[in-house]
């Protein structure tokens, strides 16, 4: 068996730039690599993680020009979402909106096509992008797929599923929620997230943040949970995923799957763990039979997280492999 590939070395952005994009926010955007590399565009998760630097090391700097963003209220992106819940703001914050600043991203930076690079809700935004600018895409590489339908969901959230796995830290998630209303967890989490009193949205934050950290590896990473439950970063975390959630990601039911044939010339790598307590492998396997040209690889000793060895290794084969193929550069 061949060595497993993990994170190119440790590199600095070349540029960094606060973009504004409407409504009052502002995007932080950066670039590392190569400016005269191959373009392409990482598309975090969450939604509400924001970017960290590791994100940049799963592409060739030689090869790459390398994006990186934080969406809407998120990361270093303003206004954050941790500083207000004014319902004006929040309005400006849906799936259309962050499709459209990707657009403007791009244009900004002068970039004809690029490759979509997104996991879990990255992976939602990055169908969601594709679809509405296929001309613009010159391949995705997906990990950890989501599409925001409703048994996606109530497998995360609800009562039911995931408590048979982890009930200890089912515990702890469903404990700032009173009993009576632990039916519909993500509408209570949500008027508990949105309280303007810290005392109530804080723990709450905190909560359902560390929740997601929790299960997202196979074995627990206690520096990972450490930044989730970070006041900030919890509040950020928790209300924007809430927000998208309770929406339903601003898409109809299964809108991401009704689509693909908008994308299914576009070359395509799906990586999904077997063991993703988070994203469970049901949706990338749905995902895959409808782009039967995809490359499907199922990871069977990872969990969720990207920096899982065997996922991390199919998809810096998956950059490596496309950094040599046709497109802008």
């Amino acid at each position: 068996m061949s060595e497993l590939r993990t994170f190119y070395p440790e590199i600095e952005p070349y540029r960094t730039e606060m973009l504004p994009v409407g409504d009052g926010h502002e995007l932080y955007v950066e670039q590392s690599g190569n400016p005269e590399g191959k373009p392409v565009v990482f598309v975090h998760g969450g939604p509400g993680s924001g970017t960290s630097p590791k994100q940049r090391r799963v592409f060739d700097p030689e090869r790459y020009r390398i994006v990186l963003f934080d969406q809407r209220m998120a990361g270093r992106s303003t206004p954050h979402a941790s500083t207000t819940v004014d319902p004006d703001v929040w309005a400006t914050n849906t799936t259309a909106h962050l499709v459209t600043d990707m657009e403007l991203i791009r244009e900004h930076l002068g970039i004809d096509r690029w490759q979509v690079f997104g996991g879990s809700w990255g992976s939602c935004l990055s169908l969601a992008y594709a679809q509405a600018h296929p001309e613009r895409v010159t391949e995705l590489v997906l990990r950890g797929i989501f599409t925001l339908r409703r048994f996606e969901l109530e497998w995360m959230y609800e009562r039911g599923h995931l408590e048979n796995v982890y009930p200890d830290l089912w515990e702890r998630y469903v404990a700032p929620v009173a009993p009576e209303r632990r039916h519909e967890m993500q509408i209570a989490y949500h008027e508990l997230l949105f309280d303007a009193d810290p005392a109530v949205h804080l723990p709450a934050g905190k909560a359902w943040s560390g929740w997601e950290s929790r299960i997202i590896t196979v074995l627990p990473d206690d520096e990972g949970y450490a930044k989730a439950t970070e006041d900030a970063q919890a509040m950020s975390f928790a209300r924007i995923e809430n927000h998208f959630f309770v929406n339903g990601g601003f898409m109809r039911e299964g809108q991401l799957l009704d689509e693909v044939d908008r994308i299914a010339h576009i070359p395509t790598v799906i990586v999904q763990g077997r063991l993703d307590m988070c994203t469970p492998a049901r949706t990338a396997f749905d995902l895959a039979a409808r782009l039967p040209e995809a490359e499907f690889v199922v990871v069977p000793d990872a969990g969720h997280a990207f920096s899982e060895p065997g996922t991390l290794d199919a998809l810096v084969r998956a950059t490596d492999r496309f950094a040599g193929s046709l497109g802008e550069r």
